[in-house]
C-alpha cells in the first residue's frame, strides 16, 4: 500500500460534518467518492481532526492509503501534460474536475506522504479560528456562512484576557460535549481574541487536540465576558468545576474554521504517531 496526503479546504454550510454517514452528504462521503471514481475503486480517508455539521476548514489534512492498481490509475500521466516532481501532484487538478468548477469542497494539494505519516496520529497540533460579527460592525449578508452574528457590544480586550486564562494542559470536561471511554484532558496552546481590519472579532484557538463542542464552548463562554455577564476568573472555575453549566451558550457551526494542522519533522513523524496511538489506547481503557 501507498499512502497519499491530501490538503483540503471546505465551506461546511451543506455538509452534515466530516464523517461519512448513509444518505447524507459528508467532506469524507464527497471526497471518497471523487478519488475513488479516479482511481477506480473505493478508498477510506484518514482525517487529521473531524468536524461538525457547518463547520468548515482551510487547512484540514486527510491521508489515504492505495494499492498498486489504483496508485497507476492515480499517477497516469495525461497526453501533453508536464510531469511532476511527485507524480501524485495532478490528482489535486483531476479531484478539481470531478467535483465541479465551483465546489464547495477542494483539494488544495496531494502529495506522497512521508515514512511513517498519519494525518490524525502524526499531528502534534490543531489551530481554528471563529468569528463573530457583534453590533459594533453589524452584520454582513456576504460574510453570513462564515462569521456568527451577536447581537451585543463585545468587549474584546475582557474577552481576550478571559481566553489567554485558560491555556494550559487542564481538564476541560466542562467545555466538551462527554463522549463514552474518552479522555477531556487537554493542551490549550493558545487562545486569544483581536478584531480584524474589518472590526470582525475573531479568535485564534490552537490545541493539541479538541473535544467534541469545546472550541465552540470556549468561545461561548467568551462572549458571555464579552457581554460583562461573566468574568475571565468565573469561567475558570466553571473550568476547574469539570462540570456542564447553563451560564453560557455554546456558539453555531458557522463562525468556526480549522485553520491549520502541525506536524513533526518528517522524520519524528512515525515516533508521534506511535505515542498519540498509545495515548489513546492508555486513554480508552481508562488509562
Amino acid at each position: 500500500m501507498r499512502r497519499i496526503r491530501l490538503d483540503i479546504a471546505y465551506d461546511g454550510t451543506h455538509f452534515r460534518g466530516w464523517a461519512r454517514q448513509p444518505a447524507l452528504r459528508t467532506v469524507q462521503g464527497t471526497l471518497e467518492g471523487a478519488l475513488g471514481r479516479i482511481a477506480g475503486s473505493p478508498v477510506q480517508l484518514v482525517v487529521a481532526g473531524r468536524t461538525d455539521a457547518g463547520v468548515h476548514a482551510s487547512g484540514q489534512v486527510a491521508h489515504v492509503d492505495v494499492d498498486d492498481e489504483q496508485w497507476e490509475r492515480l499517477t497516469v500521466r495525461r497526453r501533453n501534460a508536464p510531469e511532476a516532481a511527485d507524480p501524485i501532484e495532478p490528482v489535486a487538478k483531476r479531484m478539481a474536475g470531478v467535483l465541479g468548477q465551483y465546489p464547495d469542497v477542494f483539494v488544495t494539494r496531494a502529495s506522497t506522504a512521508p515514512e511513517g505519516f498519519d494525518a490524525r496520529f502524526s499531528a502534534t497540533w490543531r489551530r481554528y479560528s471563529y468569528r463573530i460579527a457583534d453590533q459594533v460592525v453589524g452584520y454582513d449578508p456576504m460574510e453570513r456562512h462564515r462569521t456568527t452574528t451577536v447581537r451585543a457590544d463585545l468587549d474584546v480586550a475582557a474577552m481576550d484576557e478571559a481566553a489567554r486564562g485558560l491555556v494550559g494542559l487542564w481538564d476541560f470536561a466542562a467545555y466538551c460535549k462527554p463522549r463514552p471511554e474518552s479522555t477531556t484532558i487537554r493542551t490549550l496552546l493558545e487562545f486569544d481574541w483581536r478584531r480584524d481590519a474589518d472590526g470582525v472579532l475573531v479568535a485564534n484557538v490552537r490545541a493539541d487536540a479538541f473535544c467534541h463542542s469545546m472550541v465552540r464552548a470556549l468561545v461561548g463562554a467568551c462572549v458571555a465576558v464579552g457581554e460583562g455577564k461573566l468574568t475571565g476568573e468565573h469561567l475558570r472555575i466553571i473550568r476547574d468545576n469539570l462540570e456542564r453549566t447553563s451560564e453560557f451558550k455554546v456558539l453555531a457551526a458557522r463562525g468556526l474554521t480549522l485553520t491549520e494542522v502541525g506536524y513533526p519533522a518528517d522524520e519524528l513523524l512515525g515516533q508521534r504517531a506511535e505515542q498519540t496511538r498509545k495515548r489513546r489506547d492508555a486513554d480508552e481503557v481508562g488509562g
